[in-house]
């Protein structure tokens, strides 16, 4: 059984209406983790598993991100631009609308660099200083985890920190 888009936002729904604090699917080298309120489980902590259907659609629909460690050593000059939260990412406002960012854009603090959409609702994505937009780390439509780094920039205009 192979699950589909709305599917998956379902259980991102359950999850949040549950009163579980840690969800962790994988198959292979894929995985989706979600918490809620930052909770990372211990190393002493189990994790549940779940049956191999939903597991094995969930892993498709999101793979694993960089960590930051990883992005961080590209080039330590740049900043990543992250996710506040799980869902799907959009570079623009609508199909028809040209992306909010592409490579080489200078954009301001707090400037909306996407969107991201869970059960219909939207959160903007946003710088936390300004700089100029380096990599893009994501596709439109893809599905990310909260704290994904989607965008590198570098810092005050590209002269770097400091």
């Amino acid at each position: 059984m192979e699950l589909t888009e709305d599917d998956v936002l379902e259980i991102l729904k359950l999850f949040k209406q549950s009163k579980f604090d840690f969800l962790q699917l994988q198959q292979g080298e894929r995985k989706i983790t979600v918490s809620k309120g930052g909770f990372v489980p211990t190393d002493t902590e189990t994790v549940a598993p779940v049956a191999p259907a939903p597991q094995a659609a969930l892993a498709r629909a999101a793979s694993v991100p960089p960590s930051k460690t990883e992005v961080a050593a590209v080039d330590p000059g740049l900043v990543p631009v992250t996710t506040p939260m799980v869902g799907k990412f959009y570079s623009a406002a609508s199909p028809s609308d040209p992306p909010y960012v592409e490579v080489g854009t200078q954009v301001g603090a707090s400037a909306t660099v996407g969107l991201i959409e869970l059960m219909k609702v939207f959160t903007s994505v946003k710088t936390e200083m300004a700089g100029v937009i380096e990599k893009i780390l994501v596709t439109n439509g893809q599905f990310v985890e909260s704290g994904q780094t989607l965008f590198l920039m570098r810092p005050d205009g590209g002269k770097g920190p400091g």
